[in-house]
């Protein structure tokens, strides 16, 4: 399927009920088609990945076109000069998360973003960089402990920005981060309750978010990382 055909299949796929969600983040009406995200993960399986096919979908301003475009993209052949324009047209905090975690983490040399990205004045571009942070806490399963010591030291430094969309993205960050084992589990609290103490408002806040869970966590059997103990007691209940 070419880009326009790609556009009448998703016009097909439309639901009033997934529009009015899109609407709900703040996205124009008239760039919102209402299909959900499962349908447009099923779609692209049926499409070949194409760096020339993605681009036409992302420039139509559809916001599920570019959401099934992040999933075409080639990642071999995807650069970060790339996605650093893609993320310029970000708008919103899922198609932010979805290029993060569907595309730009599995670049090489991904984490340069992050170190640039931190320090953006750009909601979501600064978005994108906790995400990443948080992500690659949670899959990069080699990931160094000075590159973690350096995410916390982000989370330090960086934490101050109030915009809705960065703060909470912060928190995860720092749950992630948290979550890696009992030793990082003690560096993240430890900050937490440090930028709790010490820090600004918003800075309170991440803090306490955060400790809501990395104070909860414990350790499973046959898993790495460490889970909330809430899930832990649901799954004992079933």
């Amino acid at each position: 399927m070419n880009g326009q055909e790609i556009i009448l299949e998703l016009q097909s796929m439309a639901d009033e009920k997934y529009k009015a969600n899109v609407v709900k983040m703040g996205i124009p009406k008239e760039n919102g088609l209402g299909v959900s995200t499962g349908d447009i993960r099923k779609l692209a399986k049926k499409i070949t990945k194409s760096n020339d096919t993605a681009e036409e979908l992302w420039q139509t301003g559809y916001h599920e076109a570019k959401l099934l475009a992040v999933l075409l993209f080639d990642q071999k052949t995807t650069s970060l000069e790339e996605v650093e324009m893609l993320m310029k047209d970000v708008v919103s905090w899922d198609l932010c998360d979805h290029l993060c975690k569907n595309l730009i983490i599995k670049l090489p040399h991904y984490q340069s973003l992050i170190d640039r990205w931190v320090e953006a004045e750009e909601t979501y571009q600064k978005r994108a960089a906790f995400t990443l942070i948080a992500s690659s806490a949670i899959h990069e399963k080699q990931i160094e402990e000075d590159t973690l010591d350096r995410y916390l030291d982000y989370i330090k430094s960086y934490s101050q920005d109030d915009r809705e969309h960065v703060k909470k993205a912060v928190s995860w960050a720092l749950r992630e981060i948290g979550k890696r084992d009992f030793d990082y589990n003690e560096k993240a609290i430890l900050l937490a309750h440090e930028l709790n103490a010490k820090g600004d408002l918003t800075q309170k806040w991440i803090a306490k978010d955060a400790l809501k869970e990395l104070e909860n966590l414990v350790k499973v059997e046959g898993r790495k990382r460490l889970i909330s103990s809430q899930s832990q007691m649901g799954k004992n209940k079933k």
